[in-house]
């Protein structure tokens, strides 16, 4: 459907937002195939490929990527093309690689793929699929909040300045009648820009009230004795809203169609096994979490992280008019043309083929 002109214009001030940054800064490490998956011997190249570059976060907000790496799934798509991995701390660095040509596709929250699609005048990407939704709550010390009007007057941290939490906490704030300047982040509430690395020991150090944080985050915050007061999902309709989203080289998408579609095909696929298999697909993305990072989430982390996550093959493309408006109430004003950011040919064909409905653009499509 065509996109009106006020989701253009609202659409517009999610560029103005800094990437998003799940972890620590720096840029990508290449991670290891899973030694149980091989390409097949003898098998045909697709697209006369020899290897497709994944990029993805070592986070649980990537769960499709971690799972469908470590189960196989995308190197069975690929057949006897290679595939090959690489992990990223931070937004920019996964950017930066596709840019480069060092990944041919990745996974990657909004805020990232937005910018830098709008920073290259829409010629550098395009999403293409959907990932995941939800997984951002609001936690608090339960000793100085008791209810959602304590907020008032506190310390709560998001990750960045106008980064998606940022924005989503600052438009909380405003719907209930309270002020807060959205670049000094004081009012109130005081809201503290905190790296998400450091923010569970400035919670415990006293320092912070709460934050208002994405899985595993949250779940940490709660393992050091922090209570779930909100979880932002449900100010959502469908209790649904972007939080991943599967991105491509426009070059590579042109060149290599049938490479893409495999990829997707994987992606669909992973999604429906973590599905019927949710304890098992834990279990794996754990592995591969230690396998590309180093350390595995503790169960009491990651059981109630995965499980306020919803993976979706849907982009959820109109989420991001909400939270373009969420971002214009706060005051984060640029307007960049997002016409054809999305490409969903190829996710609908796949779709299509397994009997499920097609999914929407919200009238941004490549025409």
């Amino acid at each position: 459907m065509p996109a009106t002109s006020a989701l253009r214009r609202t659409l517009a001030v999610i560029a103005a937002l800094p990437l998003l940054t799940l972890a620590a800064c720096g840029y990508g490490s290449q991670a290891k195939d899973d030694d149980t998956v091989k390409v097949a011997a003898g098998a045909e190249k697709i697209d006369g490929l020899d290897s497709v570059r994944i990029g993805y976060f070592g986070n649980v907000t990537h769960a499709t990527a971690l799972v469908g790496n470590r189960k196989g799934f995308f190197q069975k798509a690929l057949g006897g093309t290679e595939a090959k991995y690489a992990t990223f701390n931070a937004g920019p660095s996964e950017i930066e690689a596709l840019n480069s040509g060092s990944i041919d596709i990745g996974w990657i929250g909004p805020s990232p793929a937005i910018n830098g699609y709008t920073k290259s005048d829409g010629k550098n990407l395009r999403i293409i699929g959907g990932s995941a939704s939800g997984g951002v709550k609001l936690v608090v010390n339960p000793d100085r909040i008791k209810s959602l009007k304590d907020v008032k007057g506190k310390r709560i941290a998001t990750p960045q300045l106008g980064n998606t939490q940022d924005v989503a906490f600052l438009n909380w704030i405003a719907e209930q009648g309270w002020k807060v300047d959205a670049q000094s982040g004081k009012g109130d509430v005081t809201v503290v820009r905190s790296d998400n690395k450091v923010t569970p020991d400035a919670y415990r150090s006293g320092s912070l009230d709460g934050a208002w944080v994405p899985e595993p985050t949250a779940s940490k915050l709660v393992a050091a004795g922090g209570k779930v007061l909100l979880d932002e999902s449900t100010l959502w309709p469908d209790e649904k809203f972007v939080i991943t989203n599967i991105i491509v080289s426009q070059k590579f998408l042109k060149e290599h169609p049938k490479a893409v579609e495999a990829v997707l095909k994987a992606s669909v696929d992973t999604n429906a096994w973590i599905g019927a298999h949710p304890e098992e697909a834990k279990a794996a993305a754990n592995a591969q979490l230690e396998k590309d990072t180093g350390k595995a989430l503790p169960a009491e982390v990651l059981d109630p992280a995965w499980k306020s996550i919803q993976l979706t093959d849907d982009p959820l493309a109109a989420t991001l008019d909400a939270q373009a408006e969420h971002a214009v109430k706060a005051g984060l004003l640029e307007k960049p043309d997002l016409d054809g950011i999305y490409d969903l040919t190829l996710l609908n064909k796949v779709l299509e083929a397994k009997g499920e409905p097609a999914v929407d653009d919200a009238g941004l499509g490549v025409e």
